[in-house]
């Protein structure tokens, strides 16, 4: 009888959660279509504190596109020049927050010949780029562009998070193309993993079509209320830990870097999130080999080149079950996981990441590189 009881409460309890986290996305909807907000302008992070400081020069752009090549900081550089695909929904400048504490400067210290996909906001006119758009042409002429400014026909691509999951498409469908070598941070393959997520997906109250039929564009308000529902009192708990380092300038200004960082979601063109919701989140078809890209399946396995995943261990926004079947799914001999301590974002830009990753990465890197 006891035991009846406690699966009645347990189902009750779900039950209760899942009409909570309804109501939620509910009033996000709601709140987001009442304000018709086009996603054309950003909120004002209204912190005047420098980010991106290492040098670099625009050589290609198209759309919301931006691409950069950094300024070589040795005389000596790697053959194979390095492209990052940046996520579309988070600015690039994570990778390059302030001097030693930049990823971006960490990799041209070490004799690397940097290029950078970064996004600006997409306008109403973007509305119609989707998952082709982005996973092929816009990578594809990125790369080219690369080949063009560098001299070189190799390039070695590396993505972070949906930037990751941009690449490994691009790497699949071209398996015979210029990519040399392929890194992924923190990439999502496996849509199941990611529970919250799939409540969005899922619930009756998310109708991905209405909103993208009314606005044309996903506000970046939207994308960062989704965020920071995974974990929804983070910000106050980096608020408590901001008060009780209030003495120590370092990390103050690191923590108003992040911060202005955290604020600046990008909105995101329509139809791309409407296939992320769909074929990603909703059917899992990437996982299942059922992704189509135009007329153009995807199929991780026909990925041969050199391959590195690097996952965190305690990453809320691609955890674990999102991302494990990666390695497992591509088909290169030569292919490695690390996976270190930190979350989504320490991965790549906190404190310790130059001592857990950095190193990690210019080795694997550098034997790949010449």
């Amino acid at each position: 009888m006891a035991a009846k009881m406690a699966k009645k409460t347990s189902s009750e309890t779900d039950e209760i959660l899942a009409k909570s986290v309804d109501s939620r996305i509910k009033k996000i909807v709601e709140r987001a279509l009442a304000r018709n907000i086009l996603g054309l302008t950003l909120q004002e992070a209204n912190l005047d504190i420098e980010v991106g400081p290492t040098p670099k020069e625009l050589v290609y752009t198209r759309d919301s596109l931006r691409l950069y090549h950094y300024r070589p900081m040795v005389d000596e550089i790697y053959r194979i020049p390095l492209m990052i695909v940046m996520s579309p929904v988070a600015r690039g400048y994570i990778l390059d927050l302030a001097k030693g504490q930049s990823l971006i400067e960490y990799l041209l210290l070490q004799g690397y010949d940097v290029y950078l996909m970064d996004w600006v906001p997409p306008r109403r006119e973007h509305s119609h780029l989707g998952m082709r758009d982005f996973a092929l042409d816009l990578i594809d002429e990125s790369i080219a562009s690369v080949q063009g400014n560098s001299g070189e026909t190799d390039v070695t691509v590396i993505g972070y998070c949906m930037g990751g999951l941009l690449a490994a498409m691009n790497a699949a469908v071209h398996h015979d193309g210029p990519i040399k070598n392929l890194v992924c941070f923190a990439t999502p393959v496996n849509s199941n993993g990611m529970a919250l997520y799939k409540k969005w997906a899922d619930s009756e109250s998310f109708d991905i079509d209405l909103i993208v039929d009314e606005l044309g564009i996903i506000p970046g308000d939207m994308i960062g209320a989704s965020i920071q529902a995974l974990r929804p009192l983070q910000k106050q708990a980096n608020q408590m830990q901001l008060l009780n380092n209030a003495q120590n300038d370092t990390f103050v200004k690191a923590s108003m870097r992040f911060d202005r960082w955290a604020a600046e979601q990008l909105p995101i063109p329509g139809e791309l999130a409407r296939g992320m919701f769909r074929d990603f989140l909703r059917d899992n078809k990437l996982v299942k080999n059922e992704y189509m890209l135009g007329d153009q399946r995807v199929v991780l396995g026909n990925i041969q080149i050199p391959f590195l995943h690097v996952a965190a261990e305690y990453d809320h926004i691609v955890p674990t079950a999102a991302s494990s079947d990666l390695v497992k799914m591509v088909g290169s001999e030569d292919k490695q996981e690390i996976v270190v301590r930190g979350g989504h974002v320490s991965l790549v830009a906190g404190g310790n990441a130059v001592y857990r990753l950095w190193p990690q990465l210019d080795q694997w890197l550098g034997l790949r590189s010449v």
